[in-house]
């Protein structure tokens, strides 16, 4: 891998700072998975001859299902360190293509017009990127006496750019006829930090209600003036410290929040792991970003019945070559680990992910078995 020798400074430094480490009672850190990009079919820890330590940075959505990998990885590979610091998806992309992480996890694939895929392919050669946790975001609410409600994406817009700003409003009680809903003012809540989730719930704006969302697509929050917090989890406790609060935030974490509902087509479609699935299985991969870049358009503005359209899809970022062998074993073991059905099914398990279709993790496994030292 190009100009990685040059990084070993920097790759020692967020080792250091990782929060999430080896042996730690909550968040084990992950020990590969040796079965030469198997992705876990077998093998046990007294099999297993890995050791080393990783490190990858990047989208807080995905920490429960790292927790995971982490944790099966480790039964595997008692002898490997994974570490991951769930900084943001802005900070993993940045991180990765300065060089200093050997992998890293976005929410939103490398920008070509902010020239991170050429920064990432600087360091890598060729650039990996393969969707590894699926889930819906969830539009969460905290009003008293009310669990869910159905909003159109235009209501949904107007909310989150202040031009309806009380409960009781005759959009949301439209679609609401047998909810008492207060007279209470609304407090929108976003991300303070540059988000992959924020730049998933602007573009579902941005598609299908321009009209009331008229701002570009960005990681960072165009509208000032709510009340912004810091990761997934800073927006879900504002939320839930307020009253009247509504925000976005990856549905593992909404717990017992109040939930949308949003329309598509003629009904109303409440998140779950299969209806976000739905959305990747008609979304269509974007071309020329390389053979191992599985970047995918989402149809966020689908009728398919059934399908949940404000979906996160989140990527693992690595790169195909690396200067050192054990290096590039260990990624593509971990990686392996992840899109496997045990790690699919543990990352649903912990986060209430939608795994990969069978058909899906077949074309992924193409890019983990690639993966090596030149």
């Amino acid at each position: 891998m190009r100009n990685w020798r040059a990084k070993s400074a920097a790759i020692a430094a967020v080792s250091a700072l990782a929060l999430v480490t080896a042996c730690s009672s909550d968040n084990e850190d992950d020990n590969g998975n040796g079965n030469g990009g198997s992705g876990g079919d077998g093998g046990t820890s007294e099999e297993s001859s890995l050791s080393g330590t990783i490190s990858g940075a990047g989208a807080s959505s995905q920490e429960a299902a790292q927790a995971a990998w982490q944790a099966g990885f480790n039964e595997l590979h008692p002898d490997v360190t994974v570490n991951y610091d769930p900084s943001g998806s802005g900070a993993g992309r940045e991180q990765f293509t300065a060089g200093g992480t050997v992998f890293g996890g976005t929410d939103a694939y490398l920008s070509e017009e902010e020239g991170e895929l050429a920064a990432a392919q600087e360091i890598c050669g060729e650039v990996i990127e393969i969707p590894v946790y699926v889930s819906p975001v969830a539009v969460i609410f905290n009003v008293e006496g009310v669990d869910s409600l159905n909003m159109s994406p235009q209501t949904i817009a107007g909310i989150f750019n202040q031009e309806i700003t009380n409960w009781n409003d005759e959009a949301i009680a439209a679609d609401n006829p047998d909810a008492e809903l207060p007279d209470l003012a609304i407090t929108p809540v976003n991300r303070s930090d540059d988000s992959g989730t924020t730049e998933n719930f602007a573009e579902y704006l941005s598609v299908t209600a321009p009209d009331a969302w008229p701002h570009e697509v960005s990681d960072v929050w165009p509208v000032s003036g709510g009340e912004a917090a810091q990761g997934t989890s800073g927006v879900v406790q504002a939320v839930s410290g307020g009253q009247g609060t509504i925000g976005y935030a990856d549905a593992s974490q909404a717990g017992d929040l109040g939930t949308v509902a949003v329309g598509v087509g003629e009904e109303f479609v409440p998140y779950s792991p299969e209806a976000a699935a739905a959305v990747l299985e008609v979304s269509e991969r974007v071309e020329g970003r390389g053979e191992y870049d599985f970047a995918y358009d989402l149809a966020r503005d689908t009728t398919e019945g059934g399908a949940y359209p404000i979906v996160l899809v989140s990527y693992a970022m690595a790169c195909a070559t690396y200067d050192d062998e054990n290096t590039a074993e260990l990624v593509r073991e971990y990686l392996g680990y992840m899109i496997s059905a045990e790690g699919q099914e543990a990352a649903a398990g912990a986060a209430g992910s939608a795994p990969l279709s069978d058909a899906l993790r077949t074309e992924f496994q193409a890019a983990v078995d690639a993966i090596s030292a030149g």
